[in-house]
This record gives C-alpha cells, sequence and structure tokens, in this order.
C-alpha cells in the first residue's frame, strides 16, 4: 500500500492547493521567506491542472483540504483555533471545517442506522432531522425516541470514510518514508512512528462503539466537575457505524456574538475551557483530544457541554507527573528544576550538561514571560522548547504528540473567547494542585500503598521466584556449590521476609 503510487497523492495535493488559490494564502498565513514562496509555486504551478476544483462556494483554504479528504480535513481544524499562528482571516475560513461540510443523504444515513440496529428507523424514532452538523468522520442527526420522546443525537459514520482516511494515511507513511530518506538528521523525530501514532488516533474514530466507551468513562471521571456537562450514551441504540447520544443545547462556543447576547462571560468561559482540559489531563489521564470550538456548546446556565468522543487521549501517572512538573518549572521559572526534570526522565540523552540544558531552558522562558498577556502562549513555548530539546538529542514522545496538540487547540479556543487572558496564571492553580497532590508526602505514601499491593500480592511466589532466577544464574556461572546453596537459602529467607512484611504493610495501611 505504501509504494511510490502514493507520489500522484501528494503531488495533487499540492495541485489542489494551487488550483483552488489555497496554496498562496497559506504561505501567507504562515510568513514563509520569499525564497520558499517563489520555490513552492514554480514547482507545483506545471501540475496545477490536475489537483481537485473542490466546491467553488467555500473559501480557498477549506475548498482545498475538504477536496482532498478527511485527514487534511482533520488538519485544518486544528489550524482553526490558532488565528495567532495563521491569522483572523485564515483561522475564520477555516472554521467551516468543523461542522458544517456537505452531508451525505437522508437515504443513507437512514439504511446505516436501520442496518446497524436492526429494526426500522420508524420504529425506533418518532422524527428524524436532516443532518444538523457534518464533519469529517461523521455527521449528526436530532430524533426523538419513540418509547419516551426524548430527544437525542444519532451520529452516523460517512460511507466509504474508512477507505478515504486509509488512502490518506497511506500518503502519509510514504511522505514521512521520503523525509527520513532524504533528511537523514529528521529521522531523531521519528516522523514514521507521529503517523502510526495519528493513525490509531483515527482507527479509533472510526469505530463508534469504541468512542461510546470513552463517552461513558469520561462522563464517569468528570461528574463532579462543576461546569461542565456531557450528554449520556444510549448504548441499546449504538453500534459500530451509529452512536446515539442524549441532545445537548447549547450555543456555539465559537459564537462570540451569540454568547454575548445571552449574557455569557467570555471571558470566565476561556479560563475555564483551559483548566478544565488541564485538570482532565493531569488529575485523570483521559482528556477530551479534539477540543475545538465545534465540539463545545454552552448551556443556558453556563455550563460547557463538550460532545464527539471520537480521539481522547491517554497519559500514564508517571508521564503526568513529568509533564506537570515541566509546566510548574516553566511557570516558577526554575530553569534548573525543568532541565533536571528532562534528564530524570530519560527525554535528553544523560550525557549531555544539564546546566547548560538549563541555561538554553532560560532562553526559551524569559523572553515569553517578558510579554503581554495576549502574546504569553503555550504554543509558542513549545515550539521554542522543540528548537531547543533538538539541539540536545531528545526524540520525539509520540507518548506527549496528542496532549501537546490538545493544549496548543485549547488553548487557541481560550484565547478566541477572551484575547487577553493570561495563559499561565489561568493555568497555575490546575498545575500546582495536581503538583502537591502527586509529588508531595501524599504521592509518597500513596506510591508506597501501591507497591506494598503488588509485593503483598506476589508475596508467596518471591522464594520461588527467587530461586529459578538463581538457579539460571548458576547454569550460567560457575560458582562453588556450597556458595550457591548458601546464596540461594539467603534469597529464600530475604523473599520471605519481603514477602511478609509487605503483606503486613498492606494490611496497616488498609
Amino acid at each position: 500500500m505504501r509504494g511510490p503510487h502514493n507520489v500522484w497523492r501528494l503531488i495533487r495535493t499540492g495541485a489542489t492547493m494551487e488550483r483552488t488559490g489555497a496554496m498562496k494564502l497559506v504561505l501567507d498565513a504562515f510568513e514563509a521567506p520569499r525564497a520558499l514562496r517563489i520555490v513552492a509555486r514554480t514547482v507545483v504551478w506545471p501540475f496545477r491542472w490536475l489537483g481537485y476544483s473542490g466546491d467553488p462556494s467555500m473559501p480557498p483554504a477549506p475548498r482545498a483540504l475538504n477536496a482532498l479528504g478527511p485527514a487534511y480535513i482533520k488538519f485544518g481544524q486544528v489550524l482553526s483555533t490558532r488565528p495567532d499562528v495563521v491569522g483572523d482571516e485564515m483561522a475564520q475560513h477555516l472554521r467551516v471545517l468543523q461542522d458544517k461540510l456537505p452531508p451525505f443523504s437522508m437515504d443513507r444515513a437512514k439504511a446505516a442506522v436501520e442496518e446497524e440496529l436492526g429494526l426500522p428507523v420508524s420504529d425506533v424514532f418518532d422524527t428524524f432531522s436532516e443532518p444538523v452538523a457534518a464533519a469529517s468522520i461523521a455527521q449528526v442527526h436530532h430524533a426523538r425516541l419513540k418509547d419516551t420522546g426524548e430527544e437525542v443525537a444519532v451520529k452516523v459514520l460517512r460511507p466509504g470514510v474508512e477507505k478515504a482516511f486509509r488512502k490518506d494515511i497511506d500518503a502519509f507513511y510514504f511522505a514521512a518514508d521520503m523525509i527520513e530518506l532524504l533528511l537523514p538528521s529528521s529521522r531523531r523525530l521519528r516522523p514514521r512512528e507521529v503517523i502510526a501514532h495519528f493513525e490509531a488516533v483515527v482507527v479509533g474514530e472510526l469505530d463508534l462503539r469504541l468512542e461510546a466507551s470513552s463517552a461513558s468513562e469520561f462522563e464517569a471521571n468528570t461528574a463532579k466537575d462543576e461546569g461542565f456537562t456531557l450528554p449520556q450514551v444510549k448504548w441499546p441504540l449504538s453500534g459500530r457505524r451509529v452512536m446515539t447520544l442524549g441532545w445537548a443545547e447549547g450555543l456555539p462556543l465559537g459564537d462570540n456574538a451569540a454568547l454575548d447576547a445571552a449574557g455569557h462571560d467570555r471571558a470566565a468561559l476561556g479560563e475555564r475551557v483551559l483548566q478544565l482540559f488541564l485538570s482532565h489531563a493531569l488529575r485523570d489521564g483521559f482528556f477530551h483530544a479534539d477540543m475545538h470550538q465545534g465540539n463545545l456548546k454552552v448551556a443556558a446556565n453556563g455550563d460547557i457541554i463538550a460532545y464527539d468522543f471520537g480521539i481522547m487521549g491517554h497519559i500514564d501517572e508517571y508521564t503526568r507527573r513529568v509533564y506537570a512538573e515541566i509546566l510548574f518549572g516553566f511557570i516558577k521559572r526554575d530553569y534548573q528544576r525543568v532541565a533536571e526534570v528532562h534528564f530524570e526522565a530519560g527525554y535528553v540523552p544523560a550525557d549531555r550538561d544539564v546546566d547548560e540544558f538549563a541555561r538554553a531552558l532560560r532562553a526559551v522562558g524569559e523572553p515569553i514571560f517578558g510579554m503581554d498577556a495576549t502574546h504569553i502562549s503555550m504554543g509558542r513555548l513549545l515550539n521554542y522548547l522543540f528548537e531547543v530539546t533538538e539541539r540536545f538529542g531528545m526524540e520525539t514522545r509520540t507518548e506527549l504528540i496528542l496532549l501537546q496538540r490538545t493544549m496548543v487547540v485549547v488553548e487557541g479556543v481560550a484565547r478566541s473567547l477572551h484575547a487577553q487572558i493570561n495563559i499561565w496564571e489561568v493555568a497555575r492553580p490546575i498545575v500546582e494542585d495536581y503538583i502537591k497532590g502527586s509529588i508531595g508526602p501524599r504521592a509518597v505514601a500513596s506510591d508506597l500503598a501501591k507497591t506494598a499491593r503488588v509485593l503483598a500480592r506476589f508475596g508467596p511466589r518471591l522464594p520461588g521466584m527467587v530461586e529459578m532466577l538463581l538457579i539460571r544464574q548458576s547454569e550460567s556461572v560457575q560458582v562453588p556449590p556450597r556458595a550457591s546453596r548458601m546464596g540461594r537459602f539467603l534469597w529464600l529467607i530475604a523473599g520471605a521476609v519481603l514477602g511478609a512484611g509487605a503483606m503486613a504493610l498492606f494490611f496497616m495501611i488498609d
């Protein structure tokens, strides 16, 4: 699948950007150097006629991305939340990619629902509306349950979306291979692993049963979060290609005029969005990884409603602690500690100089803290941090890609609601609370309790495990028989004592 035929796909990508007029706009938005503009336009222009024309009614950039397919649309959705990167005009244009794409027909939607549920639509729903939102992967219909009268949202996958995404992913893999071949220095960034990570996320989004499961877990985790609600999953009416949830009534979070007219405090909403994301990521290690404006509403009472749970992020407890310490170090401007955390976590090779790394991090942080609130940006910090860690040999951490990408998106959402938001001041209480609970004395006691539980479970088996280890060692290394027997005897005693102590500690803690 990942052969040279994908060259055609990549050529067509550039040709489509040029044909739709998006190429110049994108280069302008990213403030590309004049030399790069000339090279890009010169190379692509002869192939212009090979590009897709797209929907002429759409602005150039979303027109090109929409014509190119689901993976490109996802990329555009991320950029739509970053007016500070692509400019206000481009960001506004790209927002049509979030939930205003051309829908597929009602007949095909109803056929998909009936095939998945095994029942006629009229037997399940009193009403089944035209699509109320159409995105890159699926579209949503507003319906009412026949037996209870409850209003629900019915999400249906686009026909053929799996095949379309496979084509895009194959082209991305091919591009990654070419980059590694032509630019050996890029291998440190592990582009193939980055694409593999993206592929895994997307594959999960294409099975709505997994999305329903994510929504259910997310709801359980956030049940006590003030000012935050989620629609409930209707399990009997959900499957691989169809998912039914409670209807979420509210104003789009991206419609500032409507929010103002309804009397909502946009500054408070912006702060809450950012703090909710950080709480979910640090406290739970399970967060909504697609928190753009198209997936968020504001209820009449001011609650933020999240939906579309196809992309969820997960980070383990140790990584959460590392990430929190890095953020906290920057907030406190303790660059030496940030450097030490990178080394302790193995993010930077041990043979590098920690003090030199700390000085480089200071050069990253100080200019940002010298800016006013409108220019302080986690996105900019991550950019600068990436440049510095590259010089010190840090490899791309694939487990953090989704977390970092979502932080950039959430920051964009928060800033679109309140341009003057001070990202660091809003983040500080959440990060500080997590640090107190995960790195202080309580965290040490909790870690010891977990260790004791594990040892208690394996305590009875420890002597045998140690003996087997010593037997294997004695088979590979010649030792005097007496010494070997004495060593095994001592290890047996130590294992028994350790197991007994672990069990005692376990019961004391409980």
